[in-house]
């Protein structure tokens, strides 16, 4: 039987009802989704090691029988080390699988095996080399007699056809119960029957001029590459046939960018009025400060925007500190000028209070009309809220998701900012448009983050976004010095902060947990207790943490801006949002708990005024590189920009935000960190498609040869 891409995978040979259910839960539906369901390591099959050859630390791969195996039980019951012993031609090893009792009863002597590991001395008899969990692959079910072995030196290969040996063989992991030998024989069997004429995304001009294979070629060699591949390539997937993939895999992602861009621009939004001189005058009346070169070049660029009839779609990065917010509200000053409402809405209540403080103070000298509109407001405080928005008398409202809530209605709505708006889902951004497209038109819209994004995932997250970079402070600020310690040394920690109090300065501590848990991590309730029994007896002291009711944090935080807090103890929750210029210490306790875009974050709450600021990261006395690494690279820069590259190398992409970038949107084998250059090259080749109008016709026939689940993947359509 023949196969198409459409074809379901139950009618692949050897697959069947119950694992085409397993691949089910895998998304793997056909063809097609089978394989996109890529191998994540090669092995050399072709040239094994022997084990007379093997020496310590190195990393080998083996053909071999099993002579013996036993499963040793631990003290607790539950769990067994599985002792294996193997043999070639040449000698015997023995091999140790931690949890491996489920092995018992699946491993018989005789059976064939290949073995892939690295090899260590065995630290109970150091004369002794041993594999440590290795991986491990069943080639031959039969049971053969231990003399028959000793007769059988060329290792027969019985059940074995070519897709196991005498080549590189692709692993793949195993789905439940499907385990990697049988996947990869119903990869083989669907490529052996699949016909090479496949209809080609890509279009053959590009390819050619990229020096791209086809995809039946691309697909058929990422699977079993051929004899003479390079390993090495294959396994960092820069293989040609692996680049293909990838690039395919980020050009529909960006053309799919590429078009929301497009449609984006073809909405129509209200082009406002900017050179009049009221306009300029309301705009200078409302600064707090002569700006910086980089605050004005980035209004610039949105003043651009905000004239033309399209929506603008501008992301505003700055770092901590940079001024993003007196930017938004000059922006939102523009909308009000030209007669239509803004609104600004912030992920937390504090940050959306925080933010309705600063408006209210700056606004206040042109007279503007700023409304605060969040769940923790009265149930009288909301109706008068929500009439003035109604009403227009509300000129810039400031809420959290109460604002985009179905009973929220705007006069007229003409600008949106959003703010940290990573924390929001595209989604709920797309309802807050929702209320400007009520009236007739799109809004123009400002995404602030002051988490800097580096420009490979910026092109990822935001690719349909145009991008402006705030990557000046504004005169005044001094620069945070932030010091490492460890808990043996929190006494004189505890002294400096005496020490800044006394000075009329304030102090926060920063805990990872709000209450004690089973990981053994200071909680903010019990410090806070402890800390103001004990160590600041004489001080006054705050809690804040996110089980609080609205009201109950207000009242800390005004306590806390007022003086009357002079310390305090928190979790996260003020990671954004929190402005006290008059706090100069930051104590952060288990620092080592944290990412480094959090650590940044948090001490970005310090800093804000003139005088000289601390951060203190207190860290165990042993630490993984890994943490160690984070937390040198803050006491080395304040610079957002450089936290962020060294954050994305450490940790990976992580989890990309919004609907689009989560769940089943996942890349298959595309990287954005690793996979940098082939990001850029996508992207340049799939908006130049979709912003040429002559390539129209190429654009339609690389949609319609989508599969349609590829379709609804990649948010991709007929343009017609």
């Amino acid at each position: 039987m023949s196969l198409s891409l459409t074809t379901e995978v139950r009618m692949i040979k050897g697959v069947g009802p119950h694992r085409a259910e397993l691949l089910a839960k895998r998304g793997i539906y056909t063809v097609n989704d089978l394989l996109h369901y890529l191998p994540f390591r090669y092995e050399d099959r072709i040239h094994f090691s022997n084990i007379k050859d093997i020496k310590p630390e190195g990393i080998y791969t083996i053909r071999a029988r099993v002579m013996s195996g036993q499963a040793v039980r631990t003290m607790r019951g539950r769990d067994a080390i599985y002792h294996l012993l193997v043999q070639d031609a040449t000698g015997q090893l023995p091999c140790k699988f931690f949890h491996g009792g489920y092995l018992e009863d699946r491993l018989k002597q005789g059976q064939l095996l290949v073995l892939h590991g690295k090899a260590e001395i065995d630290k109970m008899r150091p004369a002794r080399i041993e594999m440590v969990n290795p991986q491990m692959e069943l080639l031959s079910s039969v049971d053969h007699s231990a003399a028959a072995h000793e007769a059988d030196k060329s290792a027969a290969q019985e059940e074995i056809d070519s897709t196991e040996v005498g080549r590189i063989v692709p692993i793949y992991e195993a789905v439940g119960t499907f385990g990697p030998r049988s996947i990869r024989r119903t990869i083989y069997t669907a490529l052996q029957t699949l016909d090479p004429r496949m209809p080609d995304i890509l279009p053959e001009n590009l390819r050619t001029r990229l020096g791209y294979p086809s995809r039946f070629q691309a697909l058929a060699q990422t699977h079993f590459p051929a004899a003479e591949e390079s390993l090495e390539a294959l396994n960092e997937f820069r293989s040609p046939a692996q680049r293909r993939l990838i690039f395919e895999e980020f050009f529909l992602y960006q053309l799919s960018l590429a078009l929301d861009r497009r449609t984006a621009r073809k909405e129509d939004a209200i082009a406002f009025r900017l050179r009049e001189e009221n306009i300029r005058e309301a705009l200078k009346r409302i600064l707090p400060f002569k700006p910086t070169a980089a605050q004005k070049r980035v209004l610039a660029e949105i003043a651009a925007d905000l004239e033309k009839p399209a929506p603008m779609n501008r992301l505003l990065q700055g770092d901590v500190g940079s001024g993003k917010t007196i930017v938004a509200l000059q922006a939102a000053v523009v909308a009000i000028e030209n007669g239509c409402q803004a609104a600004l809405m912030a992920p937390t209540e504090i940050l959306a209070v925080q933010h309705f403080l600063s408006a209210g103070r700056i606004l206040e000298r042109g007279g503007y009309r700023v409304e605060l509109l969040i769940s923790g407001l009265k149930s009288a405080e909301k109706s008068v809220a929500l009439e003035r928005i109604r009403s227009g008398e509300a000129q810039l409202v400031v809420g959290t998701h109460a604002l985009i809530e179905d009973n929220v209605q705007f006069a007229r709505l003409g600008f949106v900012a959003i703010d940290e708006q990573h924390r929001f889902g595209v989604l709920q951004r797309k309802r807050l448009m929702d209320k400007a497209a009520a009236h007739g038109h799109a809004p123009h819209v400002l995404v602030l983050t002051a988490t800097p994004i580096p420009r490979t995932l910026s092109l990822t997250l935001y690719g349909d976004l145009d991008v402006s970079i705030l990557d000046e402070l504004p005169p005044g600020r001094t620069p945070i010095e932030t010091h490492l310690t460890s808990e043996p040394h929190l006494p004189g920690v505890w002294g400096s902060i005496r020490r800044e109090v006394e000075a009329g300065h304030q102090a926060y501590i920063v805990y990872p947990v709000i209450e004690e848990s089973k990981i053994e991590l200071k909680a903010a309730v019990e410090e806070y207790e402890r800390l103001s029994r004990q160590v600041f007896p004489k001080l006054r002291l705050g809690l804040l943490h996110g089980r609080l009711s609205s009201e109950e944090k207000d009242e800390v935080m005004q306590r806390f801006r007022k003086n009357e807090v002079q310390i305090l103890v928190a979790t996260t929750v003020v990671e954004v949002g929190v402005d006290v210029p008059n706090a100069t210490v930051m104590v952060i306790e288990h620092a080592e708990r944290f990412g480094l875009s959090q650590l940044h974050q948090l001490r970005g709450r310090i800093g804000r005024g003139a005088q000289k600021s601390h951060c203190v990261l207190v860290g165990p006395v042993r630490m993984t590189d890994e943490a160690r690494a984070r937390l040198e690279t803050m006491v080395r820069t304040s610079n957002g920009f450089e936290i962020a590259e060294t954050d994305l190398e450490l940790r990976g992409p992580g989890e990309f935000f919004g609907t689009r970038q989560s769940g089943a949107f996942g890349f298959h084998i595309a990287n954005p960190l690793r996979d940098r250059e082939l990001l850029e090259q996508a992207r340049r080749e799939a908006f130049a498609i979709a912003d040429t109008p002559s390539q129209m016709s190429t654009l339609d026939r690389i949609l319609s040869s989508l599969p349609s689940e590829w379709q609804r993947r990649y948010h991709l359509a007929r343009v017609g």
